[in-house]
C-alpha cells in the first residue's frame, strides 16, 4: 500500500475534507498532534481545492462546447470570411466596370466630335444595354440626337421610349424623352393620343408645362376644342417659369382665341 506520508504533507496531498475525516479519528496524528492544529490551515487548502474544482469544470465545459460546436464554429468563421472577401471582390469588380463605362462614354463623345460616329456607335450600343442607369439614359439619349441629326426619326423614336418606358430610371429623364418622342411623332400621332400622353405633363408648376402644354394646346386645336386650347395657351402665357418663346407664342394664340393678350402675357422686357 503507498505511504500516505507524514502529517505534515497531508494538507498539501489531501482535500479538506478528507482531512476532516482523519481528524476525527483516534490517533490519526501520532502522539501529541492537537487537531485544531491540523484544522486551522485547512481554510487556504478550502480556497485552492475549490479553485481547481471550479477550473476543471470549466475546462470540461469548455471542451463539451468545443465536441458540440467547434466544427460548426470553424465552418461559420470560413463562411463569413468567404463572405467578406466577396463583398470587397464584387465591389472592386463594379469599380473596375463602371471606370471602363465612362471611359467608353467619354471616347464615344471624342469619336461623335471627330464626326465619326461609325466608331462611335458600337460603344453606345454597349453602353445602352448597361446595367447603370447613368450610363444607360445618355447612350440612349445620345443615340437619339444622333438619329434625328441622320434624319433617321424612327431610330430617334425608339431610343426616346426606351428611355420613356424604363422605370428603373429617374422621372427626369423619362419625362424628358416622352417630350422629345412626342414632338418628334406630333404630326403622325392622333391629337387625342398627344392629349392623353402629356396630360400629366402639361400642368402649371411641371418643369416641362411649357413644351407639353404647348403641343397638347395644338391638339385641342386640331379636336376642334378652341376653348380648352385657349385656356392652357392663356396659362402658358402667364407662368414665367415658362420659356420666354414659348410664353409669346402662347400669349398670340390666346389672343387670336379671344382672350385679352394683355392680360394673358406680361410685356417683354426691354432690350438692353
Amino acid at each position: 500500500m503507498e505511504s500516505v506520508g507524514s502529517v505534515e504533507e497531508w494538507p498539501r496531498r489531501f482535500p479538506p475534507f478528507i482531512l476532516g475525516i482523519i481528524s476525527m479519528e483516534d490517533g490519526a496524528f501520532g502522539a501529541g498532534q492537537d487537531t485544531e492544529t491540523i484544522l486551522a490551515i485547512t481554510p487556504k487548502d478550502n480556497e485552492a481545492f475549490y479553485r481547481e474544482v471550479d477550473e476543471e469544470v470549466r475546462r470540461d465545459q469548455l471542451k463539451s462546447y468545443w465536441d458540440r460546436f467547434g466544427r460548426a464554429a470553424i465552418v461559420a468563421g470560413l463562411l463569413l470570411l468567404a463572405a467578406i472577401a466577396g463583398f470587397f471582390w464584387w465591389q472592386n469588380k463594379k469599380e473596375m466596370e463602371s471606370a471602363k463605362r465612362g471611359a467608353d462614354l467619354i471616347s464615344a463623345f471624342e469619336d461623335i466630335a471627330a464626326r465619326n460616329k461609325a466608331a462611335a456607335t458600337p460603344k453606345l450600343d454597349t453602353l445602352a444595354k448597361s446595367d447603370s442607369p447613368g450610363y444607360r439614359v445618355a447612350a440612349l439619349l445620345t443615340k437619339a440626337d444622333m438619329a434625328i441629326e441622320a434624319n433617321d426619326i424612327p431610330a430617334a423614336v425608339a431610343s426616346f421610349k426606351t428611355v420613356a418606358d424604363d422605370k428603373n430610371l429617374a422621372a427626369p429623364y423619362r419625362d424628358l424623352a416622352t417630350v422629345r418622342m412626342t414632338a418628334l411623332e406630333f404630326d403622325r400621332l392622333p391629337p387625342r393620343a398627344v392629349i392623353d400622353r402629356l396630360r400629366p405633363l402639361a400642368v402649371a408648376g411641371n418643369p416641362w408645362f411649357g413644351s407639353a402644354g404647348e403641343m397638347s394646346a395644338l391638339a385641342h386645336l386640331k379636336l376642334n376644342q378652341p376653348k380648352d386650347a385657349a385656356r392652357i395657351f392663356a396659362a402658358l402665357a402667364k407662368d414665367q417659369k415658362v420659356p420666354e418663346s414659348i410664353r409669346t407664342r402662347a400669349g398670340q394664340m390666346a389672343g387670336s382665341l379671344g382672350v385679352d393678350q394683355g392680360q394673358a402675357a406680361p410685356a417683354p422686357a426691354p432690350a438692353p
